[in-house]
């Protein structure tokens, strides 16, 4: 097998059929199903099974739709790495982005075009726990998360702290506490992610109250919209509300227990980091004031 034809057993395992597989790789049927016949004659194994139209993965399928990923993306790698040119001035860059907002990243990005124009940039939004895998399978370079984030395959660059604000429909002190807002339902965002919450969770706990919960939300704008027609309250990181509150909510500073964000940007560990990324994080560092060994 060669990687032409790896490529095309990916392309089958993911769309589960013929037609699908080469329509994704701008190819006639005939052509595919010959090759997924030459695959399977030359490594003597079924590698899918066929229901009507679906094909499935056998075992030994499974086996090696994994070892073909590794080796495409491998392969990619080597060949990013040979073709790197002009210091990073030419090339592709993906970046994931958390879904609760990191406001500085519009201004990261016009610093970034400017000073490479040429770079391609793809820009992927979620949670940072499936930003996390996307680092992991190769499919983004960078991701911009909330943490914390447990995971030993990645490399972390802390980036900044904010505080988490509490968020109702009723104007009052600007303060609040943590015990009085034990008695309000609370709207969160999803458990998703992971790390928002759970850094609420555990102040909850902390300090012994309980936590209302009547609802998760991983949509930002949808979780506002909620909150402003009054279903309930929410506690967010401070710059999330900048980026989605709406003009009939107020803020109020929780003030007694240390409900803080953590910023980070991810990367995947032993791993050739294109130039392009290499500048993007050099840009970041130096838009925040960073150390060149901060976090690497």
């Amino acid at each position: 097998m060669d990687i032409r034809q790896m490529r095309y057993f990916i392309a089958i395992a993911e769309e589960k059929n013929i037609t699908a597989a080469a329509h994704r790789l701008h190819m006639s049927q005939p052509p595919l199903s010959l090759q997924l016949k030459q695959m399977e004659e030359e490594l003597g194994v079924m590698l899918v099974e066929r229901h009507g139209k679906k094909l499935e993965l056998t075992d030994k399928g499974q086996l090696l739709y994994r070892h073909a990923l590794n080796i495409v993306h491998s392969f990619e790698e080597v060949k990013n790495e040979l073709q790197e040119t002009d210091e990073g001035r030419k090339g592709n860059l993906s970046v994931g982005i958390n879904t609760l907002s990191v406001p500085e990243f519009p201004e990261w990005l016009e610093a970034f075009h400017t000073s490479f124009p040429l770079v391609y940039m793809r820009i992927v939004q979620n949670d940072s726990a499936y930003l996390a895998e996307l680092v992991k399978n190769r499919t983004i370079e960078l991701g911009l998360v909330r943490l914390p984030l447990a995971n030993q395959d990645l490399n972390y660059l802390h980036l900044y702290n904010e505080s988490f604000v509490f968020v109702c429909k009723q104007s009052g002190k600007d303060e609040i506490s943590i015990e009085e807002i034990s008695n309000y339902p609370l709207i969160l965002p999803s458990t998703e992610g992971l790390g928002s919450y759970n850094i609420i969770h555990d102040a909850f706990t902390k300090s012994q109250l309980p936590l209302q919960v009547i609802c998760e939300c991983s949509d930002m704008n949808v979780l506002m919209q909620m909150v402003s027609s009054g279903i309930g309250s929410t506690i967010v990181p401070a710059s999330v509300f900048q980026s989605y509150g709406h003009s009939n909510l107020y803020t109020r500073n929780i003030s007694d227990a240390e409900l803080v964000s953590s910023v980070g940007l991810i990367w995947l560990k032993q791993h050739h980091l294109s130039r392009p990324a290499r500048n993007f994080i050099g840009l970041v560092k130096q838009r925040l004031g960073l150390s060149d060994n901060n976090g690497e």
